[in-house]
């Protein structure tokens, strides 16, 4: 099964009570990450970060 995004989609980042810290608002896919347990990771940032995130497919939503 291949990656639901591409580097340079914008995504939303769902909320969730482990990223309470993240900024609100669309994000860019930077690069994509192995499968680990059984579901893709990503490399994301947001334009008012100065720093990337990894993220689970499962938290993000296309824009």
């Amino acid at each position: 099964m291949p990656h639901k995004f591409q580097p340079g989609d914008k995504v939303y980042l769902l909320q969730s009570p482990y990223l309470r810290s993240a900024a609100p608002g669309l994000y860019e896919v930077v690069r994509q990450m192995p499968e680990q347990a059984g579901e893709f990771l990503y490399r994301i940032k947001n334009v008012s970060e100065s720093y990337e995130r990894a993220a689970k497919e499962s938290q993000l939503e296309k824009a």
